[in-house]
């Protein structure tokens, strides 16, 4: 572990925290670093590399960090993962990936954790675990956006199960996955609390995967539809009770917005490390340009939002490891991670100027993979709205 871990946190971290974050960084160094630029150009989904990419985190047990060890995991504590976490986002440049790595333990594993059924948690989360399952959340639809609970997908009782007809849009890993959390109406008549959730593998009849998108950034992370066609689930793959779809996304959403952003936080050290040395040894007018305040305020600018967002980040995964709810905290550390990272990476960009335009450095892929992080999860806007009704 670095001496800037020590510097986000409320007190010194373990041994056994430090062990696992030099671990998780060497790993992400050799076996995720290496061919991001290669793979932003390729098709993760029919890249059987990929594949074996991600088989190489399960078999790291990245996925299982937090997971308790009677389902496959490790078993540490929130904190413990989202260091680890944050320490595979400084070894590998690609934020995609880092993306998929934590949206697949945020928004599938914990919520099946959390609201699974014994035999639901026994038959999924191990496989989710070990790296030979992928997971996807399909929450939005394309009209429904940020207004989520407008979703027209509908799931209707039937020869004891439930018949699900609608389409997904913009699911993260949905072009790749293996089973996927799906929200449908139950009950329109009852609104957001006529929603259900449903585990629905990618096998069942009716399912339809689409094709993925092509986007800005983040290309090395399959994005894409799910549809639904007369889909029949049986009644044991209903999540939680019929109706508490509202729940599990408040709950889910809370969980996301803490701590999607542990990669990227990685990131943000990585970079700053990056241009810091750059302007170290890149000279104009006889000077290093770190000695140019104009360069020199971008890095202080860029080491203040690195250390707040660490706080905000390790400050949601106190309140977590003592089971206390955190919707403000989730909201100011989605908010803040997710503006910090896209202003870090604009600076970047200007700091190694020309050569930071080009594709050759890997400058610029952080600015385009940023900016999706003021959309997804929840837009900068929602966040600022959802801070001001939390106000005392």
């Amino acid at each position: 572990m670095s001496p800037d871990h020590d510097a986000g946190m409320m007190s010194d971290p373990s041994d056994a925290q430090r062990s696992l974050t030099a671990a998780a960084l060497a790993f992400a160094q050799k076996n995720l670093d290496p061919g991001t630029a290669e793979r932003e150009k390729g098709d993760p989904v029919k890249d059987p590399a990929w594949r074996a990419l991600w088989q190489k985190c399960g078999d790291f047990g990245l996925f299982g960090l937090g997971v308790p060890e009677e389902y496959g995991g490790a078993g540490h504590d929130v904190l413990t993962t989202i260091m680890a976490l944050e320490a595979i986002g400084q070894g590998c440049r690609d934020n995609g990936l880092t993306l998929a790595i934590n949206g697949h333990i945020w928004t599938v594993l914990y919520p099946i954790l959390a609201f699974g059924s014994d035999a639901q948690k026994k038959k999924y989360v191990p496989g989710l675990c070990d790296g030979s399952l992928v997971g996807a959340h399909g929450l939005t639809e394309r009209e429904t956006g940020s207004d989520a609970m407008k979703m027209t997908t509908t799931a209707r009782e039937r020869d004891g199960g439930f018949v699900l007809n609608g389409a997904k849009a913009f699911v993260g890993m949905g072009p790749a996955c293996d089973l996927a959390i799906v929200f449908a109406k139950t009950d329109p008549d009852k609104g957001a609390w006529g929603v259900s959730a449903f585990l629905v593998e990618t096998s069942d009849a009716g399912f339809i995967r689409g094709a993925a998108d092509e986007k800005m950034g983040l290309r090395t992370v399959p994005l894409g539809p799910l549809g639904f066609d007369n889909c029949w689930i049986p009644k044991d793959r209903l999540l939680g009770p019929v109706g508490a779809g509202m729940s599990i996304f408040q709950h889910t959403m809370e969980w996301e917005r803490c701590f999607i952003f542990s990669s990227h936080v990685g990131a943000m050290a990585r970079q700053l490390k990056d241009c810091t040395a750059y302007a170290r040894s890149r000279e104009t007018f006889g000077v290093p340009i770190i000695d140019h305040q104009s360069v020199s305020n971008r890095l202080a600018d860029m080491r203040l939002r690195l250390e707040t967002s660490r706080l905000l980040l390790y400050r949601a995964a106190s309140l977590k490891d003592k089971k206390r709810p955190a919707p403000l905290e989730a909201a100011m550390a989605k908010l803040h991670i997710s503006e910090a990272f896209a202003a870090s990476s604009l600076d970047a960009v200007r700091i190694f100027g020309g050569r930071g335009y080009l594709s050759a450095d890997g400058v610029e892929r952080d600015l385009r993979d940023a900016t999706a992080g003021l959309i997804y999860s929840g837009t900068s806007d929602i966040q600022r709205q959802i801070i001001a009704r939390l106000l005392d």
